[in-house]
């Protein structure tokens, strides 16, 4: 792995994994749509000389081509927003695989946990069976199938799937980015489903350092992995969180039921509203595959990892 590109390098994960991709001192081209937003990315990762910046369109297949014709790996982190998604997912990943196929090029997709469903044992491993019942789901299992089939015979594909995840990258298109940032800004916050119950959220650096060593090998090609996080009660989260920003500000337990209320309003809301199930009985990833094929699974605790994402924050602030 000398030269990679990232699709979608200024969103939550691609920003995780283009600077975790420099750390390792690989040349890396950072992918997206603006490229005032690319150009603020180099920035904040120190002007790298690994790093190139090319503006383009993820959805297109030649755009893609043309931007990753020297990498060796095409890493895609592009995240379609909840509201576009039962019409721009599926076109992403048809346009991503034609040019991984015309190219010869491994892949990686980055993705979640919404084709398994709700869960049938307490711990769900690749294996557990796919039977979504919400309609992202059910569409994120129509973009497996795309990835697997067999119209790309020179595409080598992989697909990483990752909890709810926090960090210095993550965003509001995450569940506890938004809680956090907002902890942080010591702004009137909300939290997703109750706080009693245990959760699972994954750190974004660990899961970066992850998937570049799962990149790495020829043999995790053609076959999915999990990368699991960390349980926590959103409760201990909160009250980390609000002595880590030096604030109390409130945050509110957003239920279905109010997710629903608020949806009638704001179309990512009511788009979310069908993975409340999500919050109720929890998916909780099985790491083994990784643990007996990679090595140790990377899990910094909450304690260190959550301080690290309000001070980078704050510090933008």
């Amino acid at each position: 792995m000398k030269k990679v590109i990232v699709l979608g390098a200024t969103g939550g994960t691609g920003a995780a994994i283009t600077n975790e991709l420099l750390k390792n001192g690989i040349q890396t081209i950072a992918f997206g749509r603006s490229i005032d937003k690319l150009h603020l990315l180099k920035e904040k990762l120190g002007n790298s000389s690994l790093l190139t910046i090319k503006a383009g369109n993820a959805f297109d297949e030649n755009s893609i081509y043309d931007a990753a014709k020297d990498a060796d790996i095409i890493f895609q982190c592009v995240a379609v927003p909840y509201q576009e998604m039962m019409h721009s997912q599926l076109p992403l990943g048809k346009a991503v695989m034609a040019a991984a196929n015309k190219l010869g090029k491994k892949v990686v997709f980055i993705d979640g946990i919404y084709p398994y469903g709700r869960a049938t044992k307490h711990l769900v491993d690749e294996e557990h069976s796919k039977i979504p019942h919400t309609k992202k789901g059910k569409i994120k299992l129509e973009l497996e199938k795309l990835i697997y089939s067999t119209d790309w015979p020179n595409a080598e594909p992989m697909i990483v799937r990752l909890p709810d995840y926090y960090g210095p990258s993550a965003n509001f298109n995450s569940y506890l980015g938004m809680t956090i940032e907002n902890i942080a800004k010591g702004k009137l916050s909300s939290y997703i489903g109750a706080l009693s119950i245990p959760r699972e959220y994954v750190y974004l650096p660990d899961a970066a350092k992850m998937i570049i060593e799962l990149a790495g090998k020829d043999q995790a090609y053609r076959q999915s992995w999990n990368i699991p996080g960390s349980i926590i009660t959103g409760k201990r989260l909160i009250k980390i969180a609000q002595s880590a920003a030096g604030n109390v500000s409130p945050v509110i337990p957003l239920t279905k039921y109010t997710i629903k209320l608020i949806g009638l309003f704001s179309p990512v809301m009511r788009e979310m509203g069908e993975m409340s199930y999500l919050t109720e009985t929890p998916v909780y990833l099985d790491g083994s595959k990784y643990e007996h094929n990679i090595g140790p699974l990377v899990k910094t605790p909450f304690e260190i990892g959550i301080p690290e994402t309000i001070k980078a924050i704050q510090k933008e602030m």
